[in-house]
C-alpha cells in the first residue's frame, strides 16, 4: 500500500510527476492503481488537475513521487500546460482500443516537449491491455514510436494491475538516477571555483493547496 504521509521530513527526494494523454485512456486508474491500490469502472473524467502522493524506495534513499492527473479534454489544455512547470517525469499514456488515442500522442508529445523540462522522464503506457479482443494498436507500432522518440514503453492494465507499479517504479528510477548525477555535478562544481555555472534545481516541492482546484491526497522497454 501507498505511503499516505505528506510530511516532507520522511523522504529524501520529492519528484513531481504528471500523467498525460487522451481523455478516457485510464491515466485516473493508473494513478489510484499506483497510489491507493484502488479501481473504478465507473471513474469520471478528471477536471483540471488532481493529485496523489506515494513513498517508494530506490536503493537506500526514500522518494516521495508527486503524481499530478491531467485532464485529457481539450478544454482543459491551457489550464494544465502549466502544470509541466518542475515536472521531472511524465506517463504518456494511451488507450490499446483506441487508436485515436495513439495517434493523438504526437500532439501531446510537442505539448510536453514545449512546456516541460529538456530532461524530463517520459514513459510511454498503452493501457488497457486486458481488452485483447478490442485492440486495434498493436506492440509493434508503439515500439516503433517509444524507439523513435527516444521513450520507455510498458503496456498495463489498471483494471488487473498488470505492469502498472513497474511503469511508475520505471519513471521514478530513473529520475532518481539523473538527480542524482547532478548532485553529483553540482557538489564538483562547488569544490572547484574555477567552474562556474547556475545549478538547476532536481527536487522539486509543490504547493499543492494554493495550485490545485481538486485534490486527491493519498499517501524499459517490453
Amino acid at each position: 500500500m501507498a505511503n499516505t504521509s505528506l510530511d516532507e521530513d520522511s523522504c529524501d527526494y520529492l519528484f513531481k510527476t504528471v500523467l498525460i494523454g487522451d481523455s478516457a485512456v485510464g491515466k485516473s486508474n493508473l494513478l489510484s492503481r499506483f497510489a491507493k491500490d484502488e479501481f473504478y469502472l465507473d471513474s469520471k473524467p478528471t477536471i483540471g488537475v488532481e493529485f496523489a502522493y506515494r513513498n517508494t524506495k530506490v536503493g537506500d534513499k526514500t522518494v516521495k513521487a508527486q503524481i499530478w492527473d491531467t485532464a485529457g479534454q481539450e478544454r482543459f489544455r491551457a489550464i494544465t500546460s502549466s502544470y509541466y512547470r518542475g515536472a521531472l517525469g511524465a506517463m504518456l499514456v494511451y488507450d490499446i482500443t483506441r487508436r485515436g488515442t495513439f495517434e493523438n500522442l504526437k500532439k501531446w508529445l510537442h505539448e510536453l516537449r514545449e512546456f516541460g523540462n529538456r530532461d524530463m522522464v517520459t514513459v510511454l503506457v498503452g493501457n488497457k491491455s486486458d481488452l485483447l479482443d478490442l485492440r486495434e494498436v498493436d506492440v509493434e507500432d508503439a515500439q516503433k514510436l517509444a524507439q523513435l522518440e527516444n521513450l520507455c514503453f510498458m503496456e498495463t492494465s489498471a483494471k488487473d494491475n498488470l505492469n502498472v507499479e513497474d511503469a511508475f517504479l520505471q519513471m521514478i528510477t530513473k529520475i532518481y538516477e539523473i538527480a542524482s548525477q547532478k548532485s553529483l555535478d553540482a557538489k564538483k562544481n562547488e569544490s572547484n571555483p574555477n567552474l562556474v555555472g547556475k545549478k538547476e534545481i532536481i527536487v522539486v516541492d509543490v504547493d499543492a493547496d494554493e495550485v490545485s482546484p481538486n485534490k486527491h491526497t493519498g499517501c524499459c522497454r517490453s
